[in-house]
This record gives structure tokens, C-alpha cells and sequence, in this order.
């Protein structure tokens, strides 16, 4: 199930799409955003930057939440076997260092997206450099072995530097696509109740629905509401062949004004 969602930055019209796929393969993706325009911000997988390569108008950007993965994952195991080894640690090192970034981006999240990118230029960049200048020295000096998740985290650090550091480019860019890993969790969650839906129609209908109810959800609304109005009003629009015309259901889409008052969330 792949899964698209504006960014978290974008509140206007806020959309997250559910796609089935039968595979992970680069072609996915690079037809969905065959027509779209700005930055990408996903995980490190090859197939998006693939998909930066092949469409000229897409800049991939890295998630800074996967990039800080291996280094949790190494801190949780030592803590386990030699808990007094923690924190001098290179993993130890790499969070903290890591967590300044977050620290001094969340602080800039109320302001406007020109004043957030100049902040992350004064504050944060010169943060960013020292951090790759010292995950470079980890490496030359061998301090860790480089098949250890230290090593393995330092690695991919270096690998993705040029897409980590995207959104101190861009004051719309998020710092990682936490936004659409919750989104995928509230997918995951229910994994158990549809474990034998096994057919890829199936598999669509689903990604519809949450497409529908997750979005709704993004825009303040009540989805079980917001369903029986749209279930309502669709049969009214269909035409003898039972078409309804898309330009038809402006009124009808989840940020619309017109939507009845039961849809939306009470105000608090």
C-alpha cells in the first residue's frame, strides 16, 4: 500500500491518497508523479531517488526520522548488554546531535515559510554541516565496525547527505515525513481485521475508503458523517448511464464550505 499525503506544512487542502500496488518498483511511483511539480519527501529507498532522476520537476528530500533509525536501534541494544557504554557512544552522539536539529525546527513550525527558512539557514545549516563533518571523521577513523547499525547509520548518512539536506533549502519542507507515517500507521493498525481480503480489488476498494476517511480527517470532518452525506448526494449526480462528471462534486470534497455543519468536527 503506498501512500501520498501533502505536507505537513500545506494546511490549505490538506489530501492523503492510498495507492494498492502489487510491488515496490520504481514505475510506481515515478507514474504517480509524472505530472507533479516540487520536492518529495520520503525515506531513503533507491526508488525515489530514481524518480528524482527521471522527472525533471521533482526533488527528492530524505526523512530525517529514518536517517537517526539505526543509531536508536544500536542505543536500545547497548543499553541492554552495557548500559554504562551508552552514553559515550558514537550512537549516543548521533541522537543528541540529531535531536538539535528537531529541537530548534520545532521551535520554528508557527512561523511563516520564508521566516522558517531563514531560521533554519542561521540556526540550523551551520548544525547540519558540523554534524556531516563529524559523521565523515567516524568513518576515516574507523571508529566502529561498519557492518554494526553505528556504522551501518554513519553510512547512510553519508549516502543520502545531498537529500537530508533539502529543507534547509525550503521553508515548506518538513524535516521528515512523520506526517505520512501516521498516516500509513492508522492502515497498519487494522492489518488483523482484513488479513483474508486476498484479491487486488480488494485491495483498492481499501485504499478508496481510507483515501476518503483519512482525508476527511485532515480537513476537521466527521468521517462517519461525512460518509452518509457523500453516500446521499453521489446517487442524486449520476446520469442515465450511472456517470456522475467530476467538475460536478466541488461541493462535495472534504474542504469544501458547503458541506452540512454535522460533518465538521466541534469547534474547541
Amino acid at each position: 500500500m503506498w501512500v501520498h499525503r501533502s505536507g505537513e506544512f500545506y494546511q490549505e487542502r490538506p489530501v492523503v491518497i492510498y495507492e494498492y500496488q502489487k510491488d515496490r518498483d520504481h514505475q510506481k511511483p515515478l507514474e504517480f508523479y509524472r505530472d507533479y511539480k516540487g520536492i518529495l519527501v520520503t525515506d531513503g529507498l533507491q526508488q525515489y531517488h530514481l524518480v528524482d532522476k527521471k522527472l525533471p520537476d521533482v526533488t527528492n528530500a530524505n526523512c530525517w526520522a529514518h536517517a537517526r533509525r539505526d543509531f536508536a536501534d544500536a542505543v536500545k541494544a547497548m543499553d541492554k548488554k552495557d548500559p554504562s557504554a551508552v552514553h559515550s557512544s558514537v550512537a549516543y552522539t548521533a541522537l543528541q546531535k540529531i535531536g538539535g536539529f528537531y529541537t530548534a525546527d520545532t521551535e520554528l513550525k508557527k512561523l511563516s515559510s520564508e521566516e522558517r527558512l531563514q531560521k533554519r539557514q542561521e540556526i540550523i545549516q551551520p548544525m547540519v554541516e558540523d554534524f556531516f563533518a563529524w559523521v565523515k571523521e567516524q568513518l576515516s577513523q574507523c571508529t566502529v565496525p561498519p557492518k554494526s547499525k553505528t556504522g551501518q547509520g554513519l553510512q547512510y548518512l553519508v549516502n543520502q547527505e545531498l537529500y537530508l539536506k533539502v529543507f534547509l533549502t525550503n521553508g515548506d519542507v518538513p524535516i521528515d515525513n512523520s506526517a505520512s507515517e501516521r498516516s500509513i500507521r492508522t492502515f497498519c493498525i487494522g492489518k488483523k481485521n482484513w488479513m483474508f481480503h486476498n484479491t487486488a480489488n480488494g485491495a483498492s476498494a481499501s485504499a478508496m475508503v481510507y483515501s476518503i476517511s483519512e482525508t476527511a480527517k485532515l480537513n476537521s470532518l466527521r468521517p462517519y458523517y461525512y460518509f452518509r452525506h457523500i453516500l446521499t448526494e453521489l446517487p442524486k449526480r449520476c446520469d442515465v448511464n450511472g456517470k456522475i462528471n467530476p467538475a460536478e462534486l466541488d461541493d462535495l470534497m472534504p474542504w469544501s464550505e458547503e458541506l452540512p455543519d454535522e460533518c465538521r468536527k466541534p469547534r474547541r
